[in-house]
């Protein structure tokens, strides 16, 4: 059976295995503030080139989501997320759970623009509406498109002007950064964002995100909203662990370029059987367009998601490369698809 529906279904790389093998009978302070994850956070402030960073590790991407829009809006203020954005269809109603509304923007490619952004403010200024306050976005996008330097930068000034904080979800986080044409680094959302999240879950951890805030205005108490929203863990060292280990010697990054580059073999091949793809994904995520019987046809030995129904009655489905992908995978994947024309 071939697996192409996330990027998370598998454990965790050796090297993470092996940290926490090595580590497990060890004897330390609880709550993530052990050795380990002290010196994951300072790892992860060295490569972001933000020494004065708060590094804060949790267990999950909505859990870290949740937690980060709650502990830095007020009741009254809210979330501007594209409506394809991963909180506001993935995530059971979370940030609206603490409170917040969150104001979907149509975004076709999944992307914010600074122009959307004021123009979604503009919209909100009479004093019985909702506040905008926060910009959400995630790089990759929930449809595996991926920000630029200078997308990100006009947001970020848009931001500023419009005395907004600016969010990015970061669940896939290395494969924006590894994607082909991507500009932007670790350094550069620490520079353009108020905080954001390094994703583990989906790049080789057996579960685990890193909350990143360079905005000193937000540190105060921001762990008494973790343990509010129950992130914080008692056996926290299992997290610093698997950042100490997988942050070793470009080990993320390079699981991540793994993943982009199982994605290209598939792109190429999908392009060259004459499968149309629904968005123009650089990234570990691609969404070609099947029939019904392509699509019927193909799960009985493939695992894959469908997306969406379109309007013809075709099908916009999703597969998914990982750290593990192999190419005689992808192989496989297209000679079933070669099969189906």
């Amino acid at each position: 059976m071939l697996n192409f529906r996330n990027d998370y279904s598998e454990g965790a790389h050796p090297a993470v295995l092996e940290a926490l093998t090595e580590t497990n009978l060890l004897k330390t302070p609880g709550y993530g503030s052990d050795s380990f994850c002290a010196a994951a956070a300072d790892t992860i402030r060295r490569l972001c080139g933000a020494p004065e960073a708060q590094v804060h590790f949790v267990a999950g991407g909505t859990q870290a989501n949740k937690l980060v829009i709650g502990a830095l809006l007020r009741p009254y203020e809210a979330v501007i997320a594209a409506a394809t954005g991963h909180i506001a269809g993935h995530e059971a109603g979370a940030i609206e759970h603490n409170g917040h509304k969150i104001l979907t923007l149509p975004a076709p490619d999944g992307k914010l623009t600074a122009q959307m952004v004021a123009q979604a403010v503009s919209q909100c200024g009479e004093e019985y509406t909702p506040l905008p306050r926060l910009v959400y976005l995630s790089n990759t996008t929930e449809v595996g498109t991926v920000y630029t330097r200078r997308e990100l930068s006009a947001i970020h000034a848009c931001c500023r002007e419009l005395g907004l904080l600016l969010y990015c979800d970061g669940a896939r986080l290395g494969s924006a950064i590894t994607a082909p044409g991507s500009d932007l680094g670790f350094a550069d959302y620490a520079a353009l964002c108020d905080a954001f999240t390094i994703g583990g879950t989906k790049n080789g951890l057996l579960f685990g995100e890193a909350v990143v805030l360079t905005n000193p205005s937000l540190y105060p108490n921001f762990r008494r909203a973790m343990k509010q929203q129950g992130a914080i863990l008692a056996k926290g060292r299992l997290l610093g662990v698997q950042f100490g280990a997988i942050l070793k010697d470009g080990l993320y990054l390079e699981l991540a370029r793994h993943a982009n580059r199982m994605a290209l073999r598939l792109r190429e091949g999908l392009v060259r059987l004459g499968y149309p793809l629904a968005y123009d994904s650089p990234s570990n995520q691609l969404f070609p367009v099947l029939t019904a019987a392509q699509s019927a046809a193909l799960a009985e030995d493939c695992a894959f998601e469908t997306i969406e129904l379109l309007a013809d009655g075709r099908l916009c489905v999703r597969f998914v490369t990982s750290w593990t992908t192999q190419e005689a995978e992808v192989d496989a994947l297209l000679d079933r698809l070669e099969a189906l024309r």
